[in-house]
Formats: C-alpha cells, structure tokens, sequence
C-alpha cells in the first residue's frame, strides 16, 4: 500500500511570507505553487511544503534534510547567501567549522556520513547530509 507511494515532508510556519522569503533567499528556493495558507516545493529527490500553523517547534530534532555530493561547497554557497549553521559539541556529535562526521549508516549508504544543520526563520531544524563512502 504505502511501498509505492510517494513521501513528502510537512514543515510548519507562523508566518509563511517570512519562511517563503528565508527558503527564496538563502536556499535559493521557490514554491511551485501555493493554496491559502501554504507553498509547496519540489527538488530533485522529493517535496515539501510549508503550512501555517500556530504550533510550535520544538527545534530538538532534524525535521527535514538534503543529501548532497558535496558538503563543503553547499555549506560555503550557503553561507555566502546568510545561512548561519548550528555549532554542536555533543557526546557522539561535535561539528568543525558546521560539519560533523557521524559513524555508521545504512549500509547502502556507506561507513558514515557528514552532517550539518540550520534553523529556517521559523524554527524548523534543516540538515544537509553526505554519505562517506568507504
């Protein structure tokens, strides 16, 4: 039932101008289209969309990720468009300059993967991921 179907990911928002101006201007993305209250993009590999609802947050986990080929380059584009990367120093979790090298993955995936993350102007944790390969 569910094996064939396709997954997106939900993000909530209070403002949706200000998400839709933060995912326009600093990942350079823009919805492919909108309903009241709501924008809905789409990538390479999957969707989302961003609703307005007043819950809150809870900024404790990863709500939503992208897998790149290459870390460096898309955390430095980033920056340079006024990202600001969060700075972990956690048991099993200690990012260098935004990045982490985290042990263990699917094995399909590879040894271990690279990791970064942000927050979205509305609290939303964003990762970026790069598989290591062996």
């Amino acid at each position: 039932m569910l094996i064939n179907a396709k997954v997106a990911t939900r993000l909530p928002a209070r403002d949706l101008n200000r998400a839709r101006a933060f995912y326009s201007e600093k990942l350079g993305l823009d919805p492919v289209e909108q309903r009241e209250g709501g924008l809905r993009y789409v990538c390479a590999g999957g969707e989302f969309a961003i609703f307005v609802s007043v819950g809150m947050q809870s900024g404790t986990h990863t709500q939503m990720a992208w897998e790149v080929e290459d870390i460096e380059t898309t955390v430095r584009e980033l920056r340079a468009r006024g990202v600001e990367f969060e700075e972990y120093d956690l048991p099993g979790l200690k990012t260098v300059d935004g990045i982490a090298e985290i042990t263990g993955n699917y094995p399909s995936k590879g040894i271990g993967e690279r990791g970064a993350w942000f927050r979205d102007r509305e609290g939303n944790v964003l990762g970026i991921g790069q598989p290591m390969r062996s």
